[in-house]
């Protein structure tokens, strides 16, 4: 089983038995409101669940459990994922409402970044928010991405982002100059 730990996270693969969590999550209207999906019941919550565990025995990777270091709780979800039905690799995160303005998204989309790159290889990863989600974006510019353009998905004005695997490499290196 995968596991990455940041400062206050432990990334870890989801088992079945965080159902119970990850429904209080996917059902709180706010935690969702900007995700196509929108509010889960318990099982479309469950059939997620069964999604995520198989992305990640197809793909070798997947969302992870994002899990609190401190109290050992279940807060979200994040990682890589396809985006829709496209070879493009994307990474997502969705947090608990307790746990927003804290940067941990930004935790969890660094962690998710240096995984893609430095094991997995990737060539280019992406990500897409509601274009009025303005802290997903920020998260994304803090990670590195750079905006791309906005698109039409289903009637919502969406964003995109990418950050290409030299881009993150250079930008990384240019940082550790500066320390």
């Amino acid at each position: 089983m995968q596991e990455i730990e940041t400062a206050r996270l432990y990334l870890r693969q989801f088992t079945p038995d965080d159902l119970d969590e990850l429904y209080r999550i996917y059902s709180d209207s706010e935690v969702m409101k900007y995700l196509s999906e929108g509010v889960r019941n318990r099982e479309e919550t469950a059939a997620d669940l069964f999604q995520i565990v198989a992305d990640w025995e197809k793909h070798a990777f997947g969302l992870w459990a994002v899990v609190n270091k401190e109290n050992n709780q279940l807060i979200g979800d994040g990682g890589l994922r396809f985006l829709g039905k496209t070879p493009e690799v994307e990474v997502g995160y969705v947090l608990a409402k307790a746990y927003w303005g804290q940067g941990l998204a930004s935790e969890v989309a660094a962690a998710t970044l240096k995984h893609g790159f430095e094991v997995l290889k990737l060539e280019k990863i992406v990500a897409v928010a509601d274009a009025e989600n303005r802290s997903s974006r920020r998260v994304m510019e803090k990670v590195g991405m750079k905006y791309q353009h906005n698109f039409d998905d289903c009637d919502r004005d969406r964003v995109y982002y990418s950050v290409a695997r030299f881009e993150y490499f250079a930008s990384n290196e240019t940082k550790l100059k500066c320390l």
